[in-house]
């Protein structure tokens, strides 16, 4: 594998295509059955033109209230005495402060998409909106048969 040249590793450039509106300020204020509302950039509105036939879309994001990033490991979690790295956890302190949540679409009205589940704090930027389930030659492509580490399960409430 070629490693990538350094000149492409300083800086990326992207530019947000609208904002999330919700209720969440902290952490306190999260579920996946939280309405927010999704507002897109007026000058790209018939860029979401069919998106309303999907019940459900990817949301990409910048999480700009994060303060703390480029951990290695997760602070506060341990396979046993062994550190879980950082990419192999939803945490938000990645070295690159970027969401992504697949939520509910409930409708959309012009410029502005509903959704349920998305996990962003009020006036996050969004980067991209992507149609759930991805496809290819119009089949439709859904992980049915995935895994997850044993740490990850919890135990179920009595």
């Amino acid at each position: 594998m070629k490693e990538i040249p350094h000149e492409l590793l300083k800086s990326i450039l992207i530019t947000p295509i609208g904002l999330i509106k919700s209720d969440i300020i902290d952490d306190d204020i999260k579920g996946r059955n939280q309405i927010s509302k999704i507002v897109i950039n007026k000058n790209l509105t018939k860029a979401l033109d069919g998106i309303e036939d999907f019940s459900h879309i990817y949301v990409i994001f910048m999480m700009n209230k994060i303060k703390n990033t480029a951990y290695l490991h997760h602070p506060n979690k341990k396979l046993g005495a062994k550190p879980i790295g950082i990419f192999a956890t939803r945490a938000p302190i990645h070295t690159n402060p970027i969401g992504l949540t697949l939520v509910e679409l409930i409708n959309r009205k012009e410029n502005i998409l509903m959704v349920r589940g998305l996990d962003a704090f009020n006036d996050t930027p969004v980067l991209d909106i992507k149609p759930y389930p991805d496809w290819e030659q119009g089949i439709c492509i859904v992980v049915r048969d995935f895994k997850v580490p044993k740490w990850l399960k919890k135990k179920k409430p009595d």
